[in-house]
């Protein structure tokens, strides 16, 4: 008999049905994060070339503080449900998914009515929309939670299709901010087309939010939530101070450049966001059917993504200048100039995320937590540091220099943990 969330032996499959499986899982995934990917494209785009640089800078802005908050919603409930619910029981998925993702809808809340009280103190075009984006938190939120409750499942085909309703949403919407044409109009269709998505998704899975469970599923999974929250936010916020930072150093435009210049990589992202949704799940499944693979699960993750980004990268190098004035608008001369150090950079993220999947299936959340601190330490001061000396070439500069040296931490600590449990699963041998 087996306790909630643990994951009891079973028999392996064969090599080649596993395979298949896996395949079949990661391709929802891409399918997944291509849709949302796009739709955050076309929203990204649309703005560009609708308000102009600097009022572009001011929705990043807002975008990367609603990152924040996405990733302490992930790392509180999403993540703790990945790991130890998945490919469990339809009885334990369901349980689990309910209190998970009623605490995302919380913490949507929560910080939502903070974003209320503090928007206006800042003023002019981002007051209001910072405004905004407290409104709309616990609609994106709870939508962000079922894609990740229907991977934890095996169901990525429900992902898929929530984030295509999203989508779909998504163009009325934009059509009316538009018309309206400020940064907060925009904002406010972006979120009320994921509120769409969420509400499909309680008809999706047919379960309903428990905001009464947070509170038992926070004590459940303390061991990992915390230490999740703490490593996820050192992610997005290190992209935060840095936007705020540059924006303070060199001016808002600049944050609207590197903005750009991450739309450029765009569909390369894709990828990469869309393997992190079913990664550590992937890695889980490996690591209780064969735990010898797992190093070359992750290495080949790892470096799939890094060379798929330098080939990306290449391709954007190659884009005639009309193409990318003809996608960005007056954002594609700024933005075109970083290509080659955001490249690198995302190179460098795409081999970390390799190993960053293979600590968290093997439940490391303090060698994992150490190496997210030292990468996002690295980020900040490799991106502020940058921008000091050289502008916002400088900042992309620093930022690339700095994911590569954090993605080695996170192979010297995966390598460290592999070692541990190889260690520890060797028998005691007594002597008479």
């Amino acid at each position: 008999m087996t306790a909630e969330g643990e994951h009891p032996k079973t028999t392996a499959p064969p090599a080649g049905s596993a395979r298949r499986a896996i395949v079949g899982r990661l391709s929802w995934g891409l399918a997944d994060q291509a849709a949302s990917s796009m739709t955050n494209f076309a929203v990204g785009i649309y703005v560009a070339r609708s308000l102009g640089l600097t009022a572009f800078g001011v929705f990043s802005l807002a975008w990367v503080t609603y990152g924040v908050v996405l990733s302490v919603s992930r790392g509180l409930a999403t993540d703790p449900l990945v790991v130890r619910f998945s490919g469990v029981s339809d009885a334990s998925w369901r349980r689990a998914v309910a209190r998970s993702s009623g605490t995302a809808l919380g913490v949507g809340a929560a910080i939502g009515a903070a974003c209320l009280v503090v928007g206006p103190a800042f003023g002019g075009r981002v007051g209001p929309a910072f405004a905004c984006l407290g409104v709309m938190l616990p609609g994106l939120l709870l939508q962000d939670a079922w894609r990740y409750s229907f991977f934890a499942a095996g169901t990525g085909r429900k992902a898929f299709v929530n984030d295509l309703v999203w989508g779909v949403a998504l163009v009325p919407a934009m059509v009316v901010a538009a018309r309206v044409g400020s940064v907060a109009a925009f904002v406010l269709a972006w979120g009320a087309s994921a509120a769409v998505a969420a509400v499909y998704g309680c008809f999706q899975s047919g379960i309903r939010p428990q905001l009464t469970g947070a509170r038992a599923w926070l004590r459940e999974h303390r061991d990992l939530g915390y230490r999740y929250l703490v490593e996820n936010t050192g992610v997005s916020g290190a992209s935060q101070l840095r936007a705020y930072g540059l924006g303070a150093i060199v001016g808002v435009s600049a944050v609207g450049m590197v903005r750009g210049a991450e739309l450029l990589l765009g569909p390369f992202l894709a990828v990469l966001m869309g393997l992190s949704l079913v990664t550590v799940a992937e890695a889980a499944r490996v690591l209780r059917r064969a735990p010898h693979r797992l190093g070359k699960f992750c290495l080949l993750l790892g470096g799939g993504q890094a060379v798929a980004a330098l080939l990306w990268g290449g391709a954007l190098l190659l884009m005639p200048d009309q193409l990318g004035e003809f996608v960005l608008g007056d954002v594609w001369h700024g933005a075109s100039d970083l290509i080659v150090p955001a490249t690198l950079g995302v190179a460098g993220a795409g081999l970390g995320t390799g190993a960053a999947a293979g600590l968290r299936a093997l439940g490391a959340a303090r060698r994992s937590l150490r190496s997210q601190l030292f990468a996002s330490a690295c980020y900040v001061g490799g991106g502020l540091g940058g921008a000091a000396v050289a502008g916002t070439i400088g900042s992309a500069w620093g930022v690339a220099a700095a994911t590569v040296c954090g993605s080695a931490v996170w192979w010297l600590h995966l390598r460290s943990a592999l070692r541990e449990r190889h260690h520890d699963s060797i028998p005691e041998v007594r002597t008479p």
